[in-house]
């Protein structure tokens, strides 16, 4: 079984990628041959300054490395590391019907917001779609919001076989009947994570980095201080009960304390007597029990960029042995030699 998973690398990495990806990813590479990209590519329809593109990408990967993906059981590697998806996303897109892309949700909701869409912005889910079929996945862990992507990745893919290959049905897509062609491109299939946890921000909303309401993972510490006793709360006195819905500081607290501790927490909280600064201090102290190993981890990837770079093209090498070998199939079947 074969996994894909990309993050883009736009900012810094903070909690909500974490419970709401990265935590899974982590897991997932115990469950099957798993390839994991930081898509530096993607980030460029909203990144301009080439410092700080180069900067994020290496933290992305460091964030990876320090919350527990082993490069010896995944395959972690930078997207522009392997060209080889430049040209599939050319070849895939000459099939890619353009009302498809108008009816993109990210491109349709940056028209909606009044935000100038340009050609990276609109042609978006076709390199995401190059991106996974390349290694010929089984699966994609997404979030119910990307659903979409994977199914135009598949309904691409069908387009594709059916245009350059002879007897392929897309009703045998595997070529496992008399008479069938399996396809050269695989349909993957989106996996769901349907407990993934939505990670409030500071002031409530949904934690983004284009909300500016994050918590960064390797922060400095006196800013994640800042962040911290800074999250959003009413006016409730010390001594009544806190209120538990639309309370970002609560949820906060039932995501990052073990069972029992929030359950001590829960009984104060719904009982009054003490203030919203104190369970901030605990929130605080509970994010550095829980992170502290990988942001220890983090500063010595920091200290080493020999070794990052080390594991960077270790990946890359191997993500390119399965990409050739696709693009090569794929350049012969539509006339290319």
């Amino acid at each position: 079984m074969r996994i894909l998973s990309g993050v883009q690398s736009s900012g810094r990495l903070h909690i909500g990628n974490y419970y709401g990806a990265i935590r899974q990813f982590v897991q997932l590479q115990e469950q099957g041959e798993a390839y994991f990209f930081i898509a530096n590519y993607h980030s460029l329809t909203t990144l301009r300054d080439p410092r700080q593109a180069e900067t994020y990408t290496r933290e992305a990967a460091m964030a990876y490395l320090s919350l527990g993906l082993d490069p010896k059981k995944a395959v972690l590697f930078r997207q522009s590391d392997v060209r080889e998806v430049l040209e599939l996303y050319w070849l895939l897109g000459t099939v890619v019907p353009v009302a498809n892309l108008e009816r993109a949700t990210s491109y349709k909701d940056k028209l909606a917001k009044g935000i100038s869409a340009d050609f990276g912005l609109f042609a978006y889910p076709v390199l995401m779609a190059a991106d996974i079929l390349l290694y010929s996945p089984d699966f994609v862990p997404v979030g119910k919001d990307q659903i979409q992507h994977i199914e135009f990745a598949r309904d691409w893919a069908v387009k594709f076989n059916l245009t350059y290959v002879p007897g392929y049905d897309p009703q045998d897509p595997d070529g496992k009947e008399k008479g069938h062609a399996p396809g050269l491109l695989k349909l993957p299939a989106a996996r769901v994570q349907e407990d993934t946890a939505t990670v409030p921000g500071v002031d409530g909303q949904k934690m983004s980095k284009s909300y500016g309401n994050t918590i960064d993972l390797f922060g400095d510490e006196k800013e994640l201080k800042k962040r911290i006793m800074g999250i959003k709360t009413d006016s409730t006195p010390v001594e009544a009960p806190k209120p538990t819905e639309n309370a970002p500081l609560y949820d906060l607290l039932k995501l990052m304390l073990p069972a029992d501790r929030f359950a001590e927490a829960d009984a104060s909280w719904r009982a009054g007597g003490k203030g919203y600064g104190d369970y901030k201090k605990l929130l605080l102290a509970a994010f550095l029990d829980t992170f502290g190993p990988a942001r220890q981890r983090y500063t010595e990837l920091q200290n080493d960029p020999a070794e990052l770079e080390r594991i960077l093209q270790d990946g890359a090498e191997r993500a390119r042995a399965e990409a050739t070998r696709l693009l090569q199939r794929v350049r012969r079947a539509v006339g290319i030699p």
